[in-house]
């Protein structure tokens, strides 16, 4: 068995001994009994999930005047918002105005005018998106003002490009034209390809390579599908096509099978055939699907590749493996060529200050301290680990001033936070936990401030949400409310179960929070259910 199902295990044996006995103690606060307009309501989520127009049409009159009308609207109009006119959805934003479902329309129309090119209208509505957060409305904001664009656009396409998860239509449709221009180059798409075959995105890869020669995407699909039987069949790989499709091929095998991979890449044809870089990127697969099972050989896979070829998720799992095996120098040498922005993330300036530590010179030492120097405070693990290696005592910031009668009234006056906790009072959570997550985080440039997120959390913890209050909380970075972070609901019968089956209470509580947050309907990836 391995580590991971073992530790999965042991985690559900522990949940199931622990949790089922607490049911009747732990059931939720009563929950107030729903009107007629919130059944609407609820009967309308279903029908948008079935693209039910009539019905919600029908229901809509229903639930004017209700806190959740937004929501109802935007389910309305979403559902048919490809044949509504600009004046229609107009008369919406304005309705509506200053509310999540205001924005989430918007969001929704500039990428169906973004789709229709139709510029114009996209670039007169744009400046009101306040979310600003969908790569693929920005990508057509690049592609919409592609004449005014300077050199560094292209750029700005491929990272957009290279961060998008699914195929899209925003994003390579810059990237065609930019594509087509050669102001991108053709590698770029092959990079999304070898992205895509790892993370078995079939759709995203034929989409990638398509833009490059649609004749190629057949090839993609079969690799997808059989990549032994294109290894197999294929001698020579002179042709930049040819090598690429060959990496691809290795990819996938490494995906599927990396000791089967490793064996494949290591024949002369390949490490005679592809190019350092190539071979690098197949060697970085195969080390982190080995690393992933706890292969001892993962280093060995890693040793094959050049640091400078490898992407950061590549070098992370290198520094990991290097760090199982205690290979302290392959550890510095995988952080230092990771970016900039990964070195800094405090889990790799920690353990690059103890690989230097651990080469023990007057000046590696040196070199370690102003590392843990740079990260070290009570705000998170490694920042705490910095400090026990500069020999400071981990100490608990000192709590926050008590919120003012104010800035309480502002968290309970504020109509998103409103909207959004009668939303999951009526069991439309997911519909709840996106407008306070756009409330807290979206709704003005950089979000609320401190105070107000410490009063968002307090209105949370009240009325017992207890996820948007922990989540909230940690948004803070001064002014750290421990109460909120580690909040300890049903504590006199969660500490009397955890005696009884001798279990330490902090454990249980740190468990429960790990695993669900304290959402009683959460369900967990071994299997346990509510709390």
């Amino acid at each position: 068995m391995t580590l991971k199902k073992t530790l999965r295990h042991r985690l559900l044996s522990i949940m199931a001994a622990a949790a089922l006995p607490w049911a009747g103690l732990l059931a939720p606060v009563a929950a107030q009994p729903l009107t007629d307009a919130d059944r609407a309501l609820l009967d309308m989520r279903q029908a948008f999930a079935k693209n039910n127009s009539a019905q919600l049409r029908a229901a809509l009159p229903q639930v004017l005047g209700h806190p959740l009308e937004p929501l109802a609207a935007y389910w309305e109009l979403k559902a048919r918002l490809e044949t509504a006119s600009p004046d229609e959805i107009r008369a919406f934003l304005n309705r509506y105005a200053g509310t999540y479902y205001e924005d989430r329309l918007r969001n929704d129309w500039l990428l169906l005018l973004g789709k229709a090119a139709n510029w114009p209208l996209f670039l007169e509505e744009l400046p009101r998106f306040r979310m600003n957060d969908d790569r693929e409305v920005q990508c057509y904001a690049l592609l919409a003002q592609r004449d005014r664009q300077g050199a560094d656009a292209a750029q700005q396409v491929r990272s957009l490009w290279l961060a998008q998860k699914k195929a899209d239509d925003g994003c390579a449709a810059a990237a065609q034209y930019w594509l087509q221009t050669r102001a991108l180059p053709a590698e770029t798409a092959w990079h999304r390809a070898r992205w895509a075959m790892e993370y078995n995105q079939p759709a995203v890869a034929s989409q990638a390579v398509g833009m490059l020669d649609p004749a190629w995407v057949s090839l993609v699909n079969t690799i997808h599908t059989n990549p032994e039987r294109y290894l197999d069949e294929k001698v020579t790989a002179i042709r930049t096509r040819t090598k690429e499709l060959v990496t691809l091929a290795l990819i996938r095998l490494a995906v599927r099978d990396p000791q089967a991979a490793a064996e494949e890449a290591d024949k002369l044809r390949w490490r005679t055939q592809l190019t350092t870089e190539e071979q690098s990127w197949v060697w970085g697969v195969i080390g982190k699907r080995l690393a992933l099972r706890l292969s001892d050989e993962a280093l060995a896979a890693f040793a094959k590749a050049q640091n400078r070829h490898l992407n950061d998720d590549h070098l992370g799992w290198r520094a990991r493996a290097a760090l199982r095996a205690g290979a302290w120098e392959q550890v510095e040498a995988a952080i230092a060529a990771m970016s900039a922005s990964q070195q800094a993330e405090p889990v790799w300036t920690y353990w690059l200050g103890r690989a230097l530590q651990a080469r023990n010179t007057p000046d590696s030492r040196k070199q370690a301290t102003a590392l843990y120097q740079r990260i070290a405070g009570a705000a998170g693990f490694y920042e705490q680990l910095a400090l026990e290696a500069l020999g400071q005592t981990i100490t608990l910031p000192l709590a926050p001033m008590p919120l003012t009668a104010a800035e309480t009234q502002a968290a309970r006056d504020n109509p998103g936070l409103q909207r959004a906790l009668k939303a999951i009072q009526v069991g439309l959570r997911s519909e709840g936990v996106r407008e306070w997550n756009y409330s807290v985080a979206l709704h003005t440039p950089g979000g609320m401030g401190e105070r107000e997120l410490l009063a968002a959390a307090d209105l949370a913890c009240k009325h017992e949400v207890w996820d948007r209050c922990i989540n909230t909380s940690t948004r803070t970075q001064n002014e750290v409310d421990h109460a909120q972070r580690f909040p300890m609901p049903f504590k006199d019968a969660v500490i009397k179960r955890a005696r009884e089956i001798n279990l330490d209470p902090a454990y249980v509580y740190g468990l429960i929070r790990q695993e669900s947050r304290f959402i009683m309907d959460a369900r967990s990836h071994v299997g346990a259910s509510g709390l």
